[in-house]
């Protein structure tokens, strides 16, 4: 039997219909209407939180903002093939001259120091002026007398700028330290991907280490380890709720929940402080 034909009308609708009205999880597979995901970009049926820019998560995460060292640009110290056209595609996907936001922000009613490494932005791969906004963040914080808040999105080093980009993890991880020295608190919040250098350093550096629901968090990638080990890995292996049960992590937090939540540790930090400061 022949299919019947669809009308002028029927064609005009289905040619009016706008495209991406559905979409997939990266994590458990289903297919959500799009609008179901809500402003926070979460999948109704696992939690998971879908990858957003840093300015889209700085308006979901914090209510007064000032940024910091937004004229630092990247350049290409090693001349490396295609690299300003890559720079040139994060900087119009993000809005931002490289692969972190930095500033002050106020949380959950709480003021602090606030960084939000972008994965749109060469999967916020950590870079020679990644490396020094997140240097200048702690060291600002530290003057400032501010906790740190850092949403950690990466896909590690950046291969374009070498051993330069290698440098930066223990140039903020010594400005971590100094800050921690002062008596302050640093939260790392992870997200999906933390992997590479910037979990082998600073994104593990936290006083309160947090997750995203099933992020991926690790060093090497599981066909790499799979590989050496010549072992499957199970299912959830570098996932944050396996992290969670080993100790690695303190808590995973939805999104939606994220602002009250910090704004809450934060509030209990400070209130620490002033408690110590006044007994001394």
């Amino acid at each position: 039997m022949s299919q019947p034909q669809l009308t002028q009308e029927a064609l005009a609708r289905e040619a009016a219909l706008p495209e991406n009205l559905w979409i997939q999880c990266p994590y458990c597979k289903q297919g959500s209407y799009r609008e179901s995901l809500g402003n926070a970009q979460v999948c109704p049926h696992c939690h998971y939180g879908f990858r957003i820019t840093a300015k889209k998560r700085l308006s979901l995460i914090a209510t007064a903002t000032e940024e910091w060292d937004a004229d630092l640009v990247t350049s290409d110290p090693l001349d490396f093939p295609g690299y300003t056209e890559k720079l040139a595609a994060g900087q119009a996907a993000t809005g931002l001259k490289d692969s972190v936001w930095t500033g002050q922000a106020t949380i959950g009613g709480q003021s602090c120091a606030l960084g939000i490494m972008d994965p749109k932005f060469m999967m916020g791969s950590l870079g020679t002026v990644t490396g020094e906004r997140l240097t200048r963040l702690f060291e600002k914080a530290t003057s400032a007398n501010l906790a740190v808040v850092l949403f950690c999105a990466s896909g590690g080093a950046r291969m374009q700028e070498g051993i330069h980009s290698l440098m930066q993890m223990a140039k903020v991880s010594a400005a971590v330290k100094a800050h921690s020295n002062a008596g302050l608190l640093f939260i790392s919040v992870l997200t999906d991907p933390t992997m590479g250098g910037v979990t082998a350093s600073f994104a593990m550096q936290g006083d309160i280490t947090l997750a995203e629901p099933h992020s991926l968090i690790g060093f090497a990638g599981r066909r790499v380890i799979e590989q050496t080990i010549n072992q499957k890995l199970p299912q959830n292996f570098q996932r944050a709720e396996t992290l969670l049960q080993s100790g690695f992590i303190d808590a995973v937090v939805q999104r939606q929940d994220q602002p009250s939540y910090l704004g809450d540790l934060l509030a209990l930090h400070t209130a620490w402080a002033v408690t110590f400061d006044e007994a001394w």
